[in-house]
C-alpha cells in the first residue's frame, strides 16, 4: 500500500517501483494507491490472506486493521520509491501484525509498529501531521481556486488596484462557496490529527477544536490562531484521546465510551482549555508573526524568500518543503499572502529546470531521461515539484544543491516585489487563473530560477561525468599487460596493430586459465566490420566492433591477473562483452548465448536460446531504467553463468518504461539450480540495477577491466 500527503505523484511512484522490483525479484505483488482520487487496486480480503507479507510506505495514516495476523512492514513512501527490492527483502523476516491499535494508526500502534521501518520510520507526530495536511489540501485547493476564479472573472477593479465582486451576482455566489472550503481548512486539519493519533472517537473534539482555535472572537481575540492552533488542537485532542481510552470503566460502560463519553468529554475539556488557558497567547504570537512578515521589506524579504525556496527545494514533497508550504498557505487566511508568493514562486522552479536541463545539454542525459525531463517540464507548468525527484534520486549530489540554488533565486525575486499568491497551490497555473498579485515579477522570478537551476545542473553533471572519465584503471589492473587496439572500424589489419585513424592503450584482464590467443587474420580476413574472429581466451574483436581483446605476452604464455569475483566468479571476463553488435531482442539473446558458451558450461546453444525465447513469450524480461535480463532454466548449461552486455543504441525490450535496453544481463541456471541460485542471482542484480549511481557507473566504465571493477559491486 503506498500513500502521500498530496497523494499526486510519490503514491504512484512509490507503486511502479514496487512493482517493478516485486517482478524482478519474480514475486507476484499487487499495490493498493491512495492517492488523491480515492483507493485504486484495492487490496481484497482473499489478496491479504495469500500474502507472504505487506509493505505499507506511506507518509500518512491508513488503516491496518486488514491486516491483523500478517507480517507488516511499515516504512516512508520515499523508502518505496529508493529502495523497492530492499523492502520485498526485509517484509519476510518483519513482525507479525497485532492490531493492538484498533487497526486505524493510533498512536500505540504505530509505537508498537515502529520497529519494522527501520532507520526511515516517521515519528507518530510527523505522521499525525501529514495526516492533517493531506486532508486539508483538498479543500484549501478547492477553496482557493474557486476565489480565485470568481476573482478574476468576477471582480471589477478598484481604485486602489483591488478587485471587488458586486453583492448578488453568480460571481459572489461562487467566492461564498471558496470562502466555505477555505474556513473548513483549519478544522478538518486538526481533526485529522487527531484522527491520526486516536482514531475515531478524536476526529470529533479535533475538529471542533481547530474550529475553536480559528475563531477569535470565541477567545476575546481580534485574530484566531489560524493553523498554528489548529496543530496544536489536533494534537492535544489525540493524545487525550488516548489518555481517556487508558481509564477503566464499568463493563456497561465501554460500548458508548467511544462514541458518547470520550467525544463529549474530550471536546468539553479541550475547548475550555484552548479558551481560558492557551487561546490569547497563540493567538498573540501569530497576530504578531503575521504583522511582522507583513511588515518585511527590501532584504528582509529576499531573506524571506530565499529561505523558503531552499526548503520547498530541498526535498520536493518531504517534511522541510511541507514546513514551508504550511506555513505560507497558512497565512493566506489571515490577510498575508506574500509568503505564498514566494513559496508558489519556488515550487515549479525545480521540474522545469531539469526539464531545461535535459534540453540544453541531450548528451549527459539518456533516451529515457530526455522523456523524463519532457513530463517534468508539463508538471512544472502546474506547479507539481516532485516531476524533478526521478533526476535528484540518479544523480543527487548535482540536482539538489542546483535544485536549492534556483528555488531560493525564485523565492528571493518574489519577496523583493512582493509577488501575492491567494491560492495554496504554486506554478504558472496559479497565475493563469488569477490567484497571484505581481504576475510580470511571478513569471520573471520562475523563469530565472529555473534557468539558474538548469545551468547549474548541466555544469555540476558535467564536472562529474568528466571526472568518471578522467579515472585511470582501477586498482588491481595495473599489473595486467597493456593492449593497442584499433580504434576505428574496418582497419583489416592484424589484431593488436594500430589503426591509421588512431589507437587506444587499455588494462584488460587475461583470465588465469586461458591459453594464447589464436593468431590473427591476415590483412583483409577481418570479419565484416573490420575485426578479426573471436581468440580462444575470449577475444572480442576490436574497441568498435566487439569489445576488448585479451593480448598475451609476446612469450606466448598466459599472463595471470587478478579479477574481481562478481557473483560466486558466474560472470568473469569471458562473459563480459562492452558492446553489444545485436540490434534486436532475439539477435541478443543469440549473441549473449554464444558468449555464456565460451566459457564450457553451456552443451547446446540453440536450446539455450529457445529457453530464453520461450521465458519472453511469457512475459518480458526488461525491467524498464534501459535493463533487460533475460534467463534461461535448462540442462543446457552444465553450471550457472551471468553474461553481461551493453547496447549503445539499445535494444528493444518492451520495457514498462518503453526504454530500450542498454544494460543487459543474462543469467543461464541448470535445472538442478533453478529454485534458490537462480532467485539469489536475480535478486542480487535487482538490487543493485535499482541504483541509478551504480547503473551511471556501469555505462560509463571503459573496457572490460572497469567494467568487473564496477560489477563487484554487486553482493
Amino acid at each position: 500500500m503506498t500513500a502521500c500527503p498530496t497523494g499526486i505523484a510519490h503514491t504512484y511512484m512509490a507503486a511502479e517501483k514496487l512493482t517493478q522490483a516485486a517482478e524482478a525479484l519474480g514475486h507476484e505483488i499487487k499495490v493498493e494507491t491512495q492517492g488523491s482520487i480515492g483507493a485504486e487496486n484495492v487490496l481484497s480480503d482473499n489478496d491479504v490472506r495469500g500474502a507472504d507479507g505487506v509493505i505499507i510506505a506511506a507518509d500518512k495514516d491508513v488503516d491496518r486493521s486488514r491486516f491483523v495476523g500478517k507480517r507488516v512492514l511499515v516504512v516512508g513512501v520515499a523508502e518505496g520509491i529508493r529502495h523497492p527490492g530492499e523492502l520485498i527483502e526485509r517484509v519476510r523476516t518483519a513482525p507479525v501484525y497485532g492490531g493492538e491499535d484498533g487497526g486505524a494508526g493510533t498512536a500505540a500502534g504505530a509505537a508498537a509498529s515502529a520497529g519494522t521501518g527501520g532507520g526511515k520510520q516517521r515519528s507518530v507526530g510527523y505522521k499525525a501531521l501529514m495526516n492533517g495536511v493531506s486532508y486539508m489540501i483538498p479543500f484549501v485547493v478547492v477553496g482557493g481556486l474557486l476565489i480565485a476564479i470568481s476573482l478574476a472573472l468576477g471582480g471589477h477593479p478598484q481604485a486602489d488596484g483591488g478587485l471587488v465582486i458586486p453583492d448578488g451576482s453568480f460571481w459572489k455566489h461562487v467566492n461564498d462557496i471558496g470562502v466555505i472550503g477555505f474556513t473548513l481548512m483549519v478544522p478538518v486539519l486538526s481533526g485529522y490529527i487527531a484522527y491520526a493519533i486516536g482514531d475515531r472517537p478524536a476526529l470529533v473534539p479535533g475538529m471542533i477544536g481547530g474550529w475553536i482555535a480559528n475563531t477569535g472572537a470565541l477567545y476575546g481575540s481580534k485574530a484566531g490562531a489560524g493553523f498554528i492552533g489548529a496543530i496544536v488542537t489536533g494534537f492535544l485532542a489525540g493524545f487525550l484521546v488516548v489518555w481517556i481510552k487508558k481509564v477503566r470503566v464499568p463493563r456497561f460502560v465501554q460500548p458508548i465510551m467511544p462514541i458518547i463519553v470520550i467525544p463529549i468529554v474530550a471536546t468539553t475539556a479541550l475547548g475550555l482549555f484552548f479558551i481560558y488557558v492557551i487561546g490569547r497567547p497563540i493567538s498573540w504570537v501569530f497576530t504578531h508573526l503575521t504583522g511582522w512578515l507583513g511588515g518585511m521589506t527590501g532584504s528582509s524579504a529576499v531573506l524571506l524568500g530565499a529561505i523558503l525556496g531552499l526548503m520547498i527545494a530541498f526535498d520536493m514533497g518531504g517534511p522541510v518543503n511541507k514546513t514551508a508550504f504550511l506555513f505560507g498557505a497558512g497565512l493566506i487566511a489571515s490577510g498575508n499572502q506574500t509568503v505564498m508568493g514566494m513559496c508558489a514562486a519556488a515550487i515549479p522552479v525545480m521540474p522545469l529546470g531539469q526539464g531545461l536541463a535535459t534540453l540544453l545539454r541531450r548528451r549527459l542525459y539518456s533516451e529515457q531521461e530526455r522523456e523524463t525531463g519532457m513530463a517534468a517540464l508539463f508538471m512544472g507548468l502546474f506547479g507539481i515539484s516532485e516531476g524533478a525527484i526521478p533526476f535528484a534520486a540518479a544523480r543527487p549530489a548535482q540536482v539538489i544543491p542546483a535544485n536549492m540554488l534556483g528555488g531560493a533565486v525564485a523565492g528571493a525575486l518574489a519577496g523583493t516585489a512582493g509577488v501575492t499568491d491567494a491560492v495554496p497551490h504554486g506554478g504558472p497555473i496559479v497565475a493563469v487563473l488569477g490567484a497571484v498579485g505581481g504576475v510580470p515579477v511571478f513569471f520573471l522570478a520562475v523563469v530565472v530560477g529555473a534557468v539558474v537551476t538548469a545551468l547549474t545542473t548541466v555544469a555540476l553533471v558535467d564536472l562529474s561525468e568528466r571526472g568518471k572519465g578522467g579515472r585511470g584503471a582501477p586498482a588491481g589492473a595495473a599489473a595486467a599487460p597493456a593492449v593497442t587496439v584499433a580504434a576505428g572500424a574496418g582497419a583489416g589489419g592484424p589484431s593488436g596493430t594500430a589503426a591509421a585513424t588512431g589507437t587506444r592503450t587499455e588494462a584488460a584482464p587475461v583470465p588465469a586459465a586461458a591459453p594464447a590467443p589464436a593468431p590473427a587474420p591476415a590483412a583483409g580476413e577481418g570479419d565484416e566490420d573490420g575485426v578479426g574472429e573471436e581468440g580462444s581466451a575470449g577475444d572480442e574483436g576490436s574497441d568498435e566492433g566487439r569489445g576488448d581483446r585479451a593480448q598475451a605476452p609476446a612469450d606466448g604464455h598466459s599472463v595471470p591477473s587478478p579479477s574481481p569475483e562478481v557473483l560466486s566468479g558466474y560472470l568473469t571476463a569471458r562473459t563480459v562483452r562492452t558492446r553489444l553488435a545485436a540490434g534486436e531482442k532475439e539477435a541478443a539473446i543469440r549473441e549473449m548465448a554464444e558468449l555464456a558458451a565460451g566459457t564450457g558450461r553451456v552443451t547446446d546453444v540453440a536450446e539455450l536460446v529457445r529457453v530464453a525465447l520461450a521465458r519472453e513469450a511469457q512475459g518480458t524480461t526488461g525491467l524498464g531504467e534501459e535493463i533487460a535480463v533475460p534467463h534461461a532454466k535448462t540442462d543446457a548449461v552444465t553450471a550457472p553463468v551471468v553474461c553481461f552486455a551493453r547496447s549503445a543504441e539499445g535494444v528493444e525490450w518492451g520495457s514498462p518504461d518503453g526504454t530500450k535496453a542498454r544494460l543487459v544481463f543474462m543469467i543461464a541456471v541448470p535445472e538442478v539450480a533453478a529454485g534458490d541460485e537462480h532467485l539469489r542471482i536475480l535478486a542480487l542484480l535487482s538490487r543493485k540495477l535499482m541504483d541509478p549511481d551504480f547503473r551511471a557507473r556501469l555505462q560509463g566504465a571503459e573496457g572490460t577491466a572497469e567494467v568487473l571493477a564496477v560489477l563487484a559491486e554487486i553482493r
